[in-house]
Order: structure tokens, then C-alpha cells, then sequence
């Protein structure tokens, strides 16, 4: 029994057998091999030796893939300070868009396209209410940022939403309406559900969609039209918080959304020959942390349903933020409001300058004397070692 253990621990001791019985796509396949041989030597080594003392000192590279709990604290702080120029001194708003439960088996079985289905549905909503003069009469931006789990790594695909709560009118002069969310929630619930099952249904009429596992029963086309039928039947719930507290409460907030993956290290209390232990949120008991222990396969099985298709963008900017218009129209924006800007802190800065500034450790120091550090070549490093 293992009382300290991490998710490589976990893959390390049970994906093998995983996947001797289950099947396996490739992109999993890859995301398990990176998990598993993150930081051991298997992608490359960084050798760095002492001018003063010569202490050698061995840095193992990391995998980097996106679905390592190991690799996205660093590309994290880098993307939210990036995100930093683009902030104005205005209301911010954290909408979350889900689906019902009742969509998951057909979303899981044609993840690209009904993931990409939620983006359209969500962003068509938010742009179109936030342009009827009605509302706000105005073009705002807005982050979407994909996430498919819940606390305890079931599937539960639902889009976290950032939105500018001002935008800019026909005439381009700014909008907004203070601290109050611009948008009912009823009526940005019936736009998304509409919205996105046309989409499906356009999608199903095309023969675009696949059926496997439990989405199988909806190859019938009565069975299908019945699951669409409840669906619109259902009110769909869209979610907002009350609005940031200033700009710097944006910053932080981003970084725990942007780069989170299903379940992270610090959740994984214990892990025997065959179970694993991990902490998960109640909700039912007003989200208070209690333990859940399921089998080793049982885990593996529900971290590899989190593993996004190949190449697919999780984090996309709309709108006023969208990467072809924003460094204009957020610069108009922030001269309309005469607010400041607030600058990258890490933009300018190399590796071991932005872990110093982030975490005050001094890579270019030697542990032992306090020397300065200097990397190795390949040939460096063989000469070095015959001596």
C-alpha cells in the first residue's frame, strides 16, 4: 500500500493491464506513454555542471504533453500573464454552458464534432444576445475553455465562459451595465439548447455521426428523434457567478481553468495492488471533499476519456478578443474607459528568469557552492565524463 503516490504512480502500476484488455486509441496510447516516462530520462537529459566546484547537475525533461499533471503549471502562468495586455478595468463575468446528461453517450462517441458543436453554440448565443439592442446592443468578447469531466473524472462535457460584461455599439463607443450581467439566463438557456440541437440534428441528417458503446441504441432513427425530442423537452441550465473583483481577480481566476486536467496529484490520497483512493467534491452536500476509492482500471479508464482529439483547441478567444481583431479593439476599448494596461510580466523574460520570478529558485546557481551553472554540450559532457 501506498500512502504518497501521483497519477504516474497510478498509470505506471495499472495502465499496462489496461491496456492488454480494453481498447486504446492512439492519441490515449501517447498521452499514457508521456504520463508514464515524464521526468525519467526517456525524453532527454539536461546536464549542467559548476564552474567553481564542479557539481554536476541532471535535469530530466518532462513530456509536455497537455494531459500531464507534471507539464501545466509552467505553459499555465505563461498564457495567463499573456492574457494580461489583453484585460480592461471593466466587468468581467464567468459563465459555465453544459449539456444534459442525456447527450453524453453520442458527444463521447463523436468527441471533434459535437465538442466543436458546443464552442458554435455557446459563442452564437452569447453574440447574438449581447448585440440585440435589447440587451446590451453591443459586440463583446469572451474565452471559452473546454472541460469534460466532473470531481470524480465522470464525463461531463461543459464549456467555462469569461465574458467582457461591455463591448462596443455600432458606432464604436463602449457599453456595458455596471456590476449587472447584461443577459436573462432563461433566455440564454433556450438559445443555447436550440442552438446546439440544431446543430446535432444537422449533423445526425447529414450521417456525420458515429454510435459506439452505450450510444449505440441511437443508430435507430426513432430512438434518436426520441433523444431529441427530451432534450428539447429539458431546460437547460447555463450558470453565472457574480462578477470579478477587478482585473487582477481575472488573472488568477484563468489560471484555474485554462490548463487543468481531469484529476491532479495532490487529489490522490492512496493507491493499493488493485484500488485507488482520490478526493472528490460532494455536491450533494454543499461541495464538501469526501474520498472515493474505485479499481486501478476504473481510474485509468475514466483519465483516458479526458483525453481531447488530436490537435483540438481547448482554450479560443471570441469577439473583441478574438486574435484577428483584439489588438485594436481592446486598445479602443481601453482609451474609451481610460483605464491602464496592464503589461506582461514574463513576456521578455528566458526559462530560468521566469522560474526565478515565479518561484524564486535560481537555476543558474549552484546548490552546493552557490557557483554559477553552466550547461553541457553532448561533446562537452563525453569529454568531461573521460576525464
Amino acid at each position: 500500500m501506498s500512502s504518497e503516490c501521483t497519477i504516474q504512480n497510478v498509470f505506471n502500476r495499472f495502465y499496462p493491464a489496461y491496456e492488454s484488455v480494453h481498447p486504446v486509441s492512439g492519441i490515449q496510447r501517447k498521452a499514457a506513454y508521456h504520463i508514464m516516462n515524464c521526468k525519467t530520462g526517456a525524453f532527454g537529459v539536461n546536464v549542467s555542471v559548476c564552474e567553481d566546484c564542479g557539481y554536476i547537475q541532471i535535469h530530466y525533461n518532462s513530456c509536455r504533453d497537455r494531459c500531464c499533471p507534471m507539464c501545466q503549471e509552467f505553459p499555465k502562468e505563461k498564457w495567463v500573464d499573456a492574457r494580461r495586455e489583453d484585460l480592461l478595468d471593466a466587468p468581467y463575468f464567468h459563465v459555465v454552458f453544459t449539456v444534459p446528461e442525456e447527450l453524453n453517450p453520442v458527444i463521447y462517441s463523436n468527441q471533434k464534432l459535437l465538442y466543436n458543436a458546443l464552442y458554435h453554440a455557446s459563442s452564437a448565443t452569447l453574440g447574438e444576445l449581447a448585440a440585440d439592442p435589447k440587451y446590451l446592443g453591443a459586440d463583446i468578447g469572451y474565452i471559452f475553455i473546454l472541460h469534460t469531466w466532473g470531481s470524480a473524472m465522470n464525463f461531463h462535457p461543459h464549456i467555462h465562459a469569461i465574458v467582457l460584461g461591455g463591448g462596443l455599439d455600432s458606432g464604436n463607443h463602449w457599453k456595458d451595465k455596471g456590476e449587472d450581467f447584461f443577459l436573462p439566463i432563461k433566455v440564454i438557456s433556450r438559445m443555447f439548447r436550440g442552438k446546439y440541437l440544431s446543430e446535432l440534428k444537422a449533423l445526425w441528417q447529414d450521417g456525420r455521426l458515429e454510435f459506439h458503446g452505450s450510444a449505440e441504441p441511437y443508430q435507430n432513427h426513432y430512438a434518436f428523434k426520441e433523444l431529441l425530442d427530451t432534450c428539447y423537452g429539458k431546460e437547460w441550465v447555463p450558470y453565472c457567478k457574480k462578477p470579478f473583483q477587478g482585473a487582477e481577480s481575472v488573472i488568477r481566476y484563468l489560471g484555474k481553468y485554462t490548463h487543468r486536467i481531469a484529476i491532479s496529484n495532490h487529489r490522490i490520497k492512496n493507491m493499493t495492488d488493485s484500488t485507488v483512493t482520490f478526493s472528490v467534491k460532494d455536491y450533494k452536500n454543499q461541495g464538501r471533499w469526501k474520498e472515493m476509492t474505485i479499481s486501478g482500471e476504473e481510474f485509468i479508464r475514466r483519465f483516458l476519456m479526458h483525453v481531447p482529439p488530436k490537435r483540438f483547441v481547448r482554450i479560443r478567444h471570441y469577439g473583441l478578443l478574438s486574435s484577428r481583431v483584439k489588438n485594436k479593439k481592446v486598445t479602443l476599448c481601453r482609451n474609451l474607459l481610460g483605464c491602464k494596461k496592464y503589461l506582461s510580466r514574463l513576456k521578455s523574460l528566458d526559462a530560468s528568469a521566469i522560474i526565478k520570478l515565479l518561484y524564486g529558485k535560481d537555476i543558474c546557481t549552484c546548490n552546493s557552492c552557490g557557483g554559477r551553472i553552466v550547461p553541457l554540450t553532448a561533446q562537452q559532457l563525453s569529454k568531461y565524463l573521460r576525464c
